[in-house]
């Protein structure tokens, strides 16, 4: 996929320094994160029928930066604020997934009024580094994510069956899952069955891997009454969200097909029962003809709504 420019449709402010306030507030005023969180409007309430979209960010708080085919689609934090501008100004967007960096910067901008707020609490097992499946937690805890009023927080879970750190993740999700539930937070647990080929990390996306990630993601913790899984959309879906009880939103990943092709099969999943809604990031931030307006709207049009949200 090559990227083009912000549509113009989505008319943004090119002045290169027109975030430098967000640098003065951290200089001279960094209290002002806490006093924006806790005078932030809450989401108005999560309802059974109501299908929920996030919108997700936490990518280059692993070296994740490339979309496509370019490797730094997301180094530039000014493009990617005003990219998640664009789409958080869509009403249906009902909130954010995102590292505690880029969190902040929202916060200050007064984007997250009314929205579902998920931090992203695992970031230590960076793209491409040696002990990847060492997937320490070096974002959110829970105790920062209830101070941040956020309604829960995420963990990726790669599970690699030849990998010793596999075991320490598993039990710091397990940890994670409980320090949530403890204070009624979601944990938002994104699992996968991955290999290390050729000295890189590979998600493992047959239906029967994904199928198997559930079983052991859905295990972990003390208690299962706050969790949710992140799952990847691929073939027969139907079994996949047989595999599972717990409400689940759709990851979007960086797929390769063309946008028409990749809104089809979220469309198709979206109809499945269990499923809350769509966590997804770079496809619709990102998308191939720069609309990011347009990406949102469309990806809106698929969510399932037989119930009326709360004013």
């Amino acid at each position: 996929m090559t990227l083009t420019p912000i549509a113009s449709s989505n008319a943004v402010d090119d002045d290169p320094r027109r975030y430098e306030h967000l640098s003065t507030i951290r200089l001279e005023d960094p209290e002002a994160v806490a006093r924006a969180a806790k005078a932030r409007r809450r989401h108005p309430g999560l309802k059974a029928g109501r299908q929920n979209f996030i919108v997700a960010a936490d990518h280059p708080a692993r070296g994740a930066l490339a979309v496509g085919n370019d490797p730094v689609a997301m180094a530039d934090r000014r493009q990617l604020l005003d990219r998640l501008q664009i789409a958080l100004a869509n009403p249906a967007v009902d909130g954010i997934l995102a590292s505690p960096d880029i969190m902040d910067d929202l916060l200050l901008l007064g984007a997250l009024e009314g929205k579902l707020v998920f931090g992203s609490m695992n970031r230590g097992g960076l793209a491409g580094l040696v002990n990847e499946f060492d997937d320490r937690f070096t974002g959110h805890t829970a105790a920062a994510l209830e101070a941040l009023g956020a309604d829960g927080g995420k963990m990726l879970t790669r599970i690699c069956l030849g990998d010793p750190d596999t075991v320490a993740t598993l039990e710091a999700t397990a940890k994670a899952i409980d320090s949530l539930a403890e204070r009624k937070l979601i944990a938002m647990v994104e699992p996968f069955l991955s290999v290390r080929e050729n000295g890189r990390v590979r998600n493992d996306l047959s239906t029967n891997a994904v199928i198997k990630s559930i079983g052991i993601a859905e295990g972990l913790g003390s208690t299962s009454a706050y969790t949710w899984m992140k799952l990847p959309v691929v073939a027969e879906m139907e079994r996949v969200m047989a595999a599972t009880t717990m409400p689940t939103v759709l990851l979007g990943g960086d797929p390769d097909g063309s946008q028409d092709e990749v809104f089809a099969t979220w469309g198709a999943a979206l109809s499945l029962p269990g499923v809350q809604g769509l966590t997804v990031g770079r496809t619709l931030l990102y998308p191939a003809d720069g609309d990011v307006a347009g990406a949102v709207a469309a990806a809106a049009s698929l969510l399932h709504h037989t119930t009326e949200a709360s004013e």
